[in-house]
């Protein structure tokens, strides 16, 4: 209970605001609530074929002409592979844009494949030299299926500075992983059968069954878009740095770096659908040593979006950089019912133990889409992309708004 404690503080320290910003004035803002109980299926590497709710919100904190759109998307999904996945992910923005609270809740009955630390083929990757096995022990090649339960609790409280777009402040997050099962791993044969989890977790002094990261970050938030749900101008930039001790119970101390930029280019004075979009993160360790399952991965943004075509995780390591190009064109003449999007994705990540660095490799990704705008407002859309990668990567994605 020590590591949700601080994660509960800072939600009732939000809510305290809001009710605040509410009571504070003697003129009642309109509140606009918007509620879309859509249904979820889509087939994905991660999950193959999945169905369930997708429930997503939009509403308004304060008066239109200075309180940005705030939003939500939930899931309660079944998959074909036996996964259990319930999220609740958030971009709240109370009355004038004097406050933001980002919010993402996870808790998943799981199973994915992992494939060892950093881009590139396996061949580059080292496994098992750590534990006393020789140099020329076999990797077990791509995929290490897996099994674990995981609880997520992230909270950031950002306080507006002045009449900017600059906003600053604290947040609380927790990362939980429990009956962790490498499926592959047999410890009884000779040679043993080690996975890149359990060599990860053996030399780094981690119980390969259970570990937690519970820390705090300090953020620094630049956001001038006109719309976070589906942006048409503006830029977006996030510095989050987050120290993880042991005394609020995490299992090893560690510190951590997120750099976040996104921006749009306009193709078109009088259609601003049509543009190119830009994205890219940097996630990196940046002192002491992450659990195997905490280090930065692909697909483990908020939302989940990046490197669509790869399976959630598929690019690990103790540092990463992702980025994406995406074309967005509206398909009527006048109207913005129906677009479509064209994208690209690169990500490469580090193998410290085995002397991979970032660009070393590069792995790509790369898909189409087509986009419906279900609420022409608040500019919400229904998103069907498919995308193929490297090494037989594909997958079809099926969600709200735009993927960044």
């Amino acid at each position: 209970m020590k590591q949700i404690i601080p994660a509960l503080i800072l939600l009732l320290l939000a809510f305290t605001v809001n009710a605040q910003d509410s009571t504070g004035t003697a003129e009642k803002k309109e509140k606009k609530f918007r509620f879309l109980p859509l249904p979820a299926f889509a087939v994905t590497p991660t999950t193959g074929w999945m169905i369930g709710v997708a429930p997503g919100a939009y509403w308004m904190m304060g008066d239109a002409s200075n309180t940005s759109l705030s939003n939500a998307l939930g899931t309660a999904i079944f998959t074909q592979k036996k996964q259990i996945l319930f999220t609740l992910k958030a971009n709240t923005f109370f009355a004038g844009d004097r406050w933001n609270m980002l919010t993402d809740i996870r808790y998943f009955i799981n199973s994915q494949p992992t494939y060892g630390l950093g881009t590139g083929p396996p061949a580059a990757k080292s496994l098992g030299k750590n534990i006393g096995l020789p140099d020329d022990y076999p990797t077990l090649g791509s995929k290490q299926m897996m099994e674990f339960n995981y609880l997520r609790i992230y909270n950031t409280l950002l306080k507006r500075y002045k009449d900017t777009r600059f906003f600053y402040g604290l947040g609380y997050h927790l990362d939980f992983y429990s009956k962790i099962q490498d499926n592959l791993l047999n410890l009884d044969t000779v040679p043993p059968i080690i996975t890149s989890h359990y060599e990860y977790s053996i030399s780094n002094d981690f119980d390969p069954e259970e570990y937690w990261l519970s820390g705090v970050s300090f953020n620094l938030l630049y956001d001038s878009r006109d719309n976070a749900v589906n942006p048409y101008s503006g830029r977006y930039a996030l510095a989050n740095i987050r120290v993880n001790p042991a005394f609020l119970g995490s299992t090893k101390g560690s510190t951590m770096l997120w750099l976040e930029y996104r921006d749009y280019f306009h193709l078109s004075e009088n259609r601003p659908r049509h543009l190119i979009g830009f994205w890219g993160y940097g996630w990196f360790q940046t002192s002491g040593t992450l659990p195997y399952m905490t280090l930065p991965a692909v697909g483990w943004d908020q939302f989940g979006r990046s490197g669509r075509a790869y399976t959630q995780g598929r690019f690990r390591g103790q540092d990463l950089i992702y980025t994406e190009l995406e074309y967005r064109v509206p398909l009527q003449r006048e109207k913005d019912m129906f677009g479509a999007v064209l994208f690209v994705n690169g990500t490469t990540a580090t193998n410290r133990e085995a002397g991979i660095s970032l660009y070393e490799y590069m792995d790509f990704g790369y898909g189409v889409g087509l986009r419906i705008m279900i609420m022409k407002k608040s500019r919400a859309n229904l998103s069907l992309d498919y995308a193929w990668g490297e090494y037989g990567a594909k997958g079809f994605y099926f969600g709200l708004n735009e993927a960044f």
